[in-house]
């Protein structure tokens, strides 16, 4: 039988928008979807620059106005991957035109935003997806089976980190990321700490924030100098609504590190460790074992931890980070179809941004707060 289409329009073309695209190609070839994913419509900021994109990426046209996107009946899901600042006005956009939205993260630069994007979205009844792709890693779902089914006890423990260095030069230019709405270390790639932090644990409900700039200013690259005010480095202690007590730290000054995304979770009757370095291998220890015995053994990722199966059938040789993306895609497909609840919805992501705040207003307090 014939599919029906789910015609698709992307605004933005750098690394993200790539990593999208990848997911929209990869997901129907991987995935029995209930829909034909067509690319519609490529956005970016000029004609030629929107032009080589959908000629690179397979789109069917292109435009340098993402409003004709939002305009055009044709088009049922956009996919937004421009600049932080912009995520709120197009999503309303789209939206308010009866359109699908999977946008990156984060939701919005304030929390405020994305509550208006959320209710907007849940009173237009449009299914949404927030871009926090490193959940649907299957060692991470695994180490949440593990935790639910008790094999670590009860959990008493949490550390939790993100640290990259694409920020560690001083000379960097001054970019949106320093924008102080919204912008910073714990923003950009804490909320991934935060996101995997409940994912495994559940609810944060109390927060002390400490958030740090070591980079006071930078160059404005128009020859000048520009004030920085947001942090390079964030962190937090964390107590959960399960008891145990934690940390998470977002750093974008760590230098020598492209993606350290890790966690650590000390339970009662065993511990679990992981790195997004290494993230086909999850690492178990269990008091269980026999003395003598004892000490973290590797799990590696193999078709026996869904859906590695469906991208490889041998153990230990890896899938990649744009496989991730094709499982988001892939879940949040499903969610538009009515097959399935949204992976990570836009109020999923309110919720990321809600911590943000929180611990961002924690830091300049000094003291600890409840995470409203």
């Amino acid at each position: 039988m014939t599919k029906p289409k789910l015609r698709i329009g992307l605004i933005g073309t750098g690394f993200m928008g790539k990593a999208h695209v990848f997911g929209f190609t990869s997901a129907p070839r991987v995935f029995e979807l209930p829909f034909d994913l067509e690319l519609h419509t490529v956005a970016d900021i000029t004609d030629a620059a929107a032009e080589r994109a959908r000629q690179t990426l397979g789109f069917a046209h292109a435009t340098s106005d993402w409003r004709t996107i939002m305009a055009n009946p044709e088009i049922d899901l956009v996919s937004i991957t421009a600049p932080n600042a912009l995520h709120k006005e197009m999503s309303l956009a789209a939206i308010a035109a009866g359109k699908h939205v999977y946008c990156e993260k984060p939701l919005a630069p304030l929390a405020a935003d994305a509550l208006e994007m959320t209710l907007a979205a849940e009173a237009r009844g449009v299914k949404t997806q927030v871009g926090f792709n490193y959940l649907c890693n299957p060692m991470l779902g695994l180490a949440r089976d593990m935790i639910a089914a008790g094999e670590l006890g009860e959990i008493r423990g949490y550390r939790g980190i993100h640290c990259e260095d694409y920020m560690a030069d001083p000379a960097g230019n001054y970019t949106f990321r320093h924008d102080p709405a919204g912008g910073g270390a714990l923003a950009d790639i804490g909320s991934h700490a935060l996101a995997t932090a409940e994912f495994l644990c559940g609810p944060v409900t109390r927060v002390m924030g400490d958030c740090v700039t070591m980079i006071a200013e930078r160059p404005d690259g128009r020859g000048g100098r520009k004030a920085v005010t947001v942090d390079d480095v964030g962190r937090a202690f964390l107590r959960f609504a399960n008891g145990a007590t934690g940390s998470i730290e977002g750093n974008w000054i760590a230098t020598g590190r492209k993606m350290q995304h890790d966690f650590e979770i000390y339970g009662t009757k065993g511990a679990l460790a992981f790195s997004q370095e290494r993230f086909n291998e999850l690492h178990f220890f269990s008091t269980a074992d026999a003395k003598g015995r004892q000490g973290f053994r590797r799990i590696e990722a193999s078709p026996d931890h869904a859906p590695y199966g469906l991208f490889c059938v041998a153990a230990g040789h890896q899938i990649g980070f744009n496989d991730l993306k094709a499982i988001e895609v892939a879940g949040y497909i499903n969610a538009i179809a009515g097959k399935a609840p949204e992976p990570f919805n836009f109020r999923a992501g309110l919720r990321i941004q809600t911590l943000v705040e929180t611990i961002q207003r924690s830091s300049a307090a000094q003291e600890w707060l409840d995470v409203k």
